[in-house]
């Protein structure tokens, strides 16, 4: 009867009481935010291996943080992307402690390349020529802009006339100051139980008391020695 009791008030106390869940993703996935406009992503871990300025307010997931340069990578391998490796100063990034529903910047930029003139033999439809590459971050080299970009097999740089213009992410501004809507606060496993619980917690230790008297009684009383 003990063998019992016991497991059946380990299940139901269980069963008032779960642990809290554990979020797999939040445990093998760190992101940290560019806030500012001068973050750089680099091929090594050298100033000299600069690549481009990451587009400010977007993330890159950090696989190894340093000192001085954190391990990270950027996009994901999804067309027309595909993921970098890289680093960036450990200094200069906000990490944060949530999973960001837009990390990385999903933007393509369409240039539009003009042909010498052909003379009076040129036909209009050919004189220019169109590329459409998926936009990384940007430098600007000797007074000169250049897009990072991707093109479905090379990486590499285009001249740019301007910066490119796109939509910024304010979900670390509202993580650091509070501002985001407060839902119910879960139910820790330090919580006190409320009164249906209170009330199964009391009725279960009555049944043990119970079952316990009960196996005490059906016991046989120890026989005294009739030479004493």
């Amino acid at each position: 009867m003990k063998a019992f009791i016991l497991p059946m008030l380990a299940a139901i106390l269980l069963a008032l009481f779960p642990p809290a869940p554990l979020s797999a993703a939040a445990e093998t996935q760190r992101y940290a935010v560019a806030p500012t406009e001068d973050v750089w992503f680099y091929a090594g871990e050298r100033e000299e291996d600069r690549l481009f300025l990451l587009p400010c307010t977007y993330y890159v997931r950090v696989l190894e943080e340093g000192e001085t340069y954190s391990a990270v990578e950027y996009a994901a391998d999804a067309a027309p992307y595909k993921k970098l490796l890289g680093y960036c100063r450990t200094d200069l990034l906000l990490f944060v402690d949530f999973i960001p529903a837009r990390p990385y910047l999903v933007r393509e930029v369409t240039l539009t390349y003009r042909l010498p003139d052909a003379g009076s033999l040129g036909s209009e439809e050919f004189s220019a020529v169109q590329r459409t590459f998926a936009y990384y971050g940007e430098r600007t080299e000797r007074g000169q802009r250049y897009y990072y970009v991707y093109d479905g097999e090379t990486f590499g740089y285009v001249p740019a006339d301007e910066p490119l213009a796109y939509e910024r992410n304010d979900d670390y501004l509202q993580a650091v100051s509070g501002e985001t809507e407060q839902s119910p606060a879960p139910e820790t496993e330090n919580a006190s139980p409320n009164g249906v619980q209170i009330a199964v917690i009391c009725v279960v230790c009555a049944a043990a008391v119970v079952v316990a008297v009960l196996v005490l009684r059906g016991k046989k009383p120890p026989q005294s020695d009739p030479d004493v």
